[in-house]
């Protein structure tokens, strides 16, 4: 077979895939408003199953209500959501895919923070600097109490039948914000040194053992850099930890019992580095970001620059960012400095799309696997044209960001229109995921 490195199974500590492609994290606004979930969710993750992808890893699934990025997005709060997960468990695995819940908390990062909570939790007192979403420094009591939700969220996970969870320790979300040097600003024991900023994360992981043995599945995903300076025009700054002191975090978690490191970039997100490849065109971005302003103290000063000064956006992005031709495998090095200073294995995301590129990245020993997002919202089959020998698919993503750019209030799936017959094609791909429903009307019986 071609690119037989991909086809490799991946023996992780507790858990095997059957190949070396995940999905990462990415999902649309389809659940219900109290984080329950629906049959869409179901479909949503069933056709990535179905395209041959050796393990999906869950959206950003909140553990506590006040640490949601959006409503309408299943949460993993209450033993009430354990049976709709069992659901989702048991349609990924009818394709012989593996299922990993992404336990997550947004800590002051979040887009539509709901009606419930007006502010968020967070290691710091300061509004985010992108949007200006206002939070509170958590107290000592409040971290016990989210360091016991991400337990009991791992517990529910076992519980629903499902085969691992990963933290969310990347791209500015809660765990982030604690081991930043450039967000927390704590004087505590939970800030200052690296040690401190650490400590966190390392009871999250510690206590989720307690909860769920050691036997079951648990990976981090983290921003090995943090480029937090990286959008000069917005005040950010400074850049934040370094790669040594990410590389060190990773050690500490390999010791308290992390299976695995799924490596990322970026403080806050959007980011120019993560997604790469940002549209910031008045058309793509100011249609949704708009409903950002009622939430955010600093979105209105963003929708305007965005509407009068669109080309110094985009250009200060893009140069912050990663050229267009650079951005499959942008996060290689990082992933490589990870995997010299562990041994647990090493995922690594960015834009993979190009079968020799993942096989020449495994060759190496750059990474153990690969994780992709929107290059799988574009061609959901994409391991599958893998396995036929295909290099890259017919029609690739083009790293438009359409896709995550309308996801604040339309349901996700590729915008890029010049990638269909049609534009009907395209709403037709992009409304497939509420299909088939959950409620069917039973036949009519005639006399």
């Amino acid at each position: 077979m071609a690119f037989d490195e991909i086809f490799q199974p991946l023996k992780f500590r507790n858990l095997t895939i059957k190949n070396r492609v995940l999905r990462s994290n990415v999902s649309g606004r389809f659940d219900n408003y109290d984080g329950s979930g629906n049959q869409a969710r179901i479909n949503w993750e069933t056709k990535f199953a179905k395209g041959g992808v050796g393990a999906i890893v869950s959206s950003f699934v909140p553990v506590h209500l006040r640490g949601r990025i959006v409503p309408n997005y299943a949460m993993i709060d209450d033993d009430r959501h354990i049976p709709f997960w069992r659901k989702v468990g048991e349609a990924v695995h009818a394709h012989d895919c593996k299922f990993i819940l992404q336990l997550s908390h947004s800590g002051r990062q979040r887009d539509l923070p709901g009606i419930e909570y007006k502010t968020a939790l967070s290691s710091t007192g300061k509004s985010d600097p992108t949007h200006g979403f206002r939070c509170e420094a958590a107290t000592k009591a409040q971290i016990s109490e989210i360091v016991n939700y991400f337990a009991e969220g791992a517990r529910r996970a076992r519980e629903a039948g499902l085969d691992g969870v990963e933290l969310h320790g990347a791209n500015g979300y809660l765990i982030t914000q604690f081991l930043s040097s450039a967000i927390n600003d704590r004087k505590d024991e939970y800030g200052g040194s690296l040690e401190n900023r650490a400590r966190f994360v390392l009871e999250v992981v510690r206590a989720i053992r307690a909860r769920v043995g050691d036997d079951f599945h648990l990976q981090m995903k983290i921003s090995v850099h943090e480029h937090n300076d990286a959008i000069a025009f917005l005040g950010m700054g400074p850049s934040g930890n370094t790669w040594e002191e990410s590389v060190q975090v990773c050690k500490w978690l390999e010791e308290a019992g992390v299976d695995a490191i799924h490596v990322s970039v970026g403080s806050f997100f959007p980011h120019p580095r993560n997604p790469a490849g940002i549209d910031l065109s008045v058309d793509e971005l100011t249609k949704t970001y708009d409903t950002l302003i009622s939430a955010g103290d600093l979105a209105f000063r963003n929708y305007l620059l965005f509407r009068s000064l669109p080309e110094l956006a985009r250009r200060q992005w893009v140069d912050a960012g990663v050229r267009p031709e650079n951005i499959e495998g942008a996060n290689l090095p990082d992933a490589r400095r990870v995997k010299a200073a562990v041994k647990i294995p090493v995922i690594c995301t960015g834009g993979f799309q190009t079968a020799s590129v993942i096989a020449g990245a495994l060759r190496r020993g750059d990474c153990d696997a690969v994780s992709a997002a929107r290059p799988l919202i574009a061609n959901n089959d994409l391991v599958e044209t893998f396995r036929r020998g295909q290099d890259k698919p017919e029609q690739p993503c083009t790293y438009c960001n359409k896709c995550l750019v309308n996801v604040v209030e339309n349901p996700l799936g590729c915008y890029e229109e010049k990638r269909f017959k049609s534009r009907e094609e395209m709403i037709e791909q992009i409304m497939s995921v509420f299909r088939p429903e959950a409620f069917v009307e039973p036949e009519t019986v005639h006399a």
